[in-house]
């Protein structure tokens, strides 16, 4: 593999600056964009209450929402840009891009609707298992969820697709999949929705090759750009809050030894849009 082929960039800024960091465009952008639950964030969760009992009384979190920047989330704005964050429609097939948007079970159809008013005609589910819940507060009052939403978006031909399994053979690919929480040694947890990993290692694994890029504009804790690093892609992400920033870039955005020896010349960076600017 070519030194070159690996890349794990994470900017401070907006996703709309994209042009000032002249990033290639992407196989893939995938995210997870704000559910926009609010004062609903932690009301399932224990962390509402102080030390996760009610008989201590509400902690710091109650009514408070995951991020201050929630509400300025305009999604129409996000799909004008991640259509220009994607490759061209290719001539062949096979090679088409995609995007894969997180969201939650009720955003599903609203998210097709935005999709498919700037460019993405085309869109599928998948659906992720959990064998927990967050929403332990309710689990002796209802059914608690244990499922996350996403949403597969194209413009017209089918995207890439990889289902060549270890045996050398094809597989069918399920819309669901296995959600399973990272070994925290091996992958720190710094975000409230962070993504596992290894759920996004295998989309990454069936939508792009090894040397593609993936593309995270709204990146949070970095998962993203690890997972696809991992893989031998080529990633970056853009993320506006500044102590997501640090943590990922201090904590996520390092590859362990073994991985670093399997990509010894691979750029691994971070800036914020200052920093860039003065470079």
């Amino acid at each position: 593999m070519s030194d070159k082929n690996v890349v794990m960039e994470l900017y401070h800024d907006n996703f709309q600056n994209y042009k000032r960091y002249n990033i290639p465009k992407a196989q893939l952008v995938i995210t997870d964009i704000p559910y926009n639950i609010g004062v609903d964030a932690y009301a399932s969760n224990p962390s509402w209450y102080n030390g996760g009992d009610n008989k201590n009384g509400e902690s710091k979190l109650a009514k408070k929402s995951f991020f201050n920047s929630d509400g300025n989330f305009n999604i129409a704005e996000y799909f004008h840009f991640c259509n220009r964050l994607l490759i061209k429609e290719p001539k062949e097939r096979g090679k088409a891009p995609a995007m894969i948007v997180f969201c939650a079970f009720e955003q599903l159809e609203t998210v097709r609707q935005y999709g498919e008013k700037h460019g993405f005609k085309n869109s599928y589910p998948l659906v992720f298992i959990k064998n927990y819940s967050a929403q332990v507060l309710k689990a002796n009052m209802k059914i608690v969820g244990a499922t996350e939403y996403a949403l597969v978006l194209y413009r017209d031909k089918l995207p890439k697709f990889n289902n060549i399994g270890a045996d050398g053979q094809k597989h069918m690919v399920f819309n669901w999949f296995e959600w399973k929480r990272d070994n925290s040694k091996q992958y720190p947890k710094i975000h409230p929705t962070q993504k596992p990993v290894n759920v996004l290692k295998r989309l990454i694994e069936i939508f792009t090759d090894e040397g593609d890029v993936v593309i995270d504009p709204c990146a949070g804790s970095g998962t993203t750009l690890r997972a696809a690093a991992e893989l031998g892609r080529k990633s970056y992400g853009f993320e506006i809050d500044r102590n997501f920033y640090k943590e990922a870039k201090e904590k996520m955005l390092i590859l362990p030894e073994e991985k670093q020896l399997m990509f010894p010349g691979m750029s691994i960076g971070s800036a914020t849009a200052d920093e860039r600017s003065e470079k």
